[in-house]
């Protein structure tokens, strides 16, 4: 009853579904290993600034030589020191900044180094909305030429939480800590990371270091995971439908032979004949006379 899957045409249907399983199988193994890699690295990025901050601090020089120097995913976290002198004429809030289950604003104080550069250091974070911040709630800087440590950090983007790019901010405000932005509103060169101290003076409160950028379970993980399983349902499709096919062709010769099918009437299959037959006139028209 099955000899038809040795003819031509199931042949190839056979081929195609013994080559598409395979790679059905092959490319949801693939994706499945991307989101493995990403959860890897996501947690290698959870205990990258614990190991970081457990580090012996090492001076700015080290990770950051010059203010061309950008801050990799190695050095993020990485607790640096920087002697210079606070620049507090150039003090800036960034509003809109989240500790805990509180919103406030960060104190930023630009530190200008002995090459003159400065380097971004956020002193602390404070809690209520930096527009109605007075100078007698922000603690003064240190003064003097002293050396002030903290977690390296990378440049904000749009895509860090609390970045306000819209622009709009009152006079001594900052949406987004980057040299980019910080190079409009500064006199001077400014490097490319910034750090945020590890110990705040009263009542500043000491902001937490972040985990490197584009480490963490994002939604690119997620869609790996998807593919994955869509992969793997299109394995099983393809051998689902096979069986499908092949029972349904095993029921209809099966039918065919049991006279439950009725045989294709032989005019419907030439339309010459059923022409022939529908007109008996022209027939006798093409016989011969008596």
């Amino acid at each position: 009853m099955y000899r038809f899957l040795l003819t031509p045409r199931w042949l190839g249907v056979h081929l195609f579904v013994v080559l598409a399983v395979p790679f059905c199988v092959f490319m949801g193994s693939w994706q499945l290993s991307r989101f493995e890699d990403r959860m890897n690295s996501h947690h290698v990025a959870e205990q990258a600034p614990k190991a970081a901050a457990s580090a012996a601090p090492v001076p700015l020089a080290t990770v950051l030589p010059d203010t061309k120097a950008q801050v990799t995913q190695d050095t993020t976290g990485r607790t640096v020191t920087a002697t210079g002198r606070y620049d507090t004429g150039h003090q800036l809030l960034v509003p809109g900044r989240d500790l805990g289950d509180r919103t406030g604003y960060y104190v930023l104080t630009p530190r200008r180094t002995a090459g003159g550069a400065a380097l971004p250091v956020v002193r602390g974070w404070l809690p209520g909305e930096a527009s109605s911040a007075t100078p007698a709630a922000i603690p003064a800087a240190p003064a003097g030429d002293i050396t002030v440590s903290g977690a390296l950090q990378p440049p904000e983007n749009t895509g860090t939480q609390g970045v306000q790019s819209a622009g709009g901010l009152p006079q001594g405000q900052l949406g987004m800590i980057s040299a980019a932005s910080l190079v409009n509103v500064l006199p001077y060169e400014v490097y490319s990371g910034w750090i945020t101290v590890t110990d705040a003076t009263a009542p500043l409160e000491p902001v937490p270091p972040a985990a490197p950028s584009n480490t963490g379970l994002d939604l690119k993980a997620f869609q790996n995971l998807g593919y994955t399983g869509e992969w793997f349902v299109f394995a099983g499709f393809v051998v689902f439908m096979w069986f499908r096919l092949v029972r349904r062709e095993a029921e209809l010769r099966e039918d065919t032979a049991l006279g439950l099918i009725p045989d294709q009437d032989p005019a419907a299959e030439n339309p010459e004949n059923a022409e022939n037959a529908a007109a008996p006139g022209k027939l006798e028209e093409a016989l011969p006379g008596d």
